[in-house]
């Protein structure tokens, strides 16, 4: 609809904002996330642990402490002395959250009990060991 007494010319700049290359955008970096948050999640430290046929599903809340080889300890990638554990566990609210223990497999079952121990103490009240999954052989047909 034309006003009168104004004339408009092809050149005069558009008043409107098209969001949809802005769109676009942020969906695609929307399809990123979801793609590398689970890749995020996983614990960056090299563990060989058990392998068993239930296994539990994590979630962003939970508490990973993982054990290596030759006893290093990590909370969720986090490195931690072991005489540091208990205080660094505290401090991450354990109330209500579930407490993995993922422990290399070359470790001995005291070293396990011991951290799900401090664990226990520093206020965990679900625990559990984390497993690798074990792996079927294929049928061949």
């Amino acid at each position: 609809m034309k006003t009168p007494g104004l004339t408009t010319s092809e050149h005069e700049p558009m008043w409107e904002i098209n969001i949809t290359p802005l769109t676009d955008v942020f969906l695609v970096l929307l399809i990123i996330f979801m793609v590398t948050t689970p890749l995020i999640m996983t614990a960056g430290v090299k563990i060989r642990m058990p392998r068993t046929h239930a296994l539990p599903s994590l979630t962003e809340r939970d508490i990973v402490i993982a054990v290596t080889s030759t006893e290093r300890y990590f909370v969720n990638s986090a490195e931690v002395p072991k005489e540091r554990l208990g205080g660094y566990l505290r401090e991450q609210g354990l109330e209500g959250k579930l407490v993995v223990v993922q422990a290399d497999r070359t470790l001995s079952h005291g070293t396990v009990v011991e951290v799900l121990d401090i664990a226990k103490a520093a206020g965990a009240e679900r625990l559990a060991i984390a497993t690798e999954p074990v792996r079927e052989p294929t049928p061949v047909r």
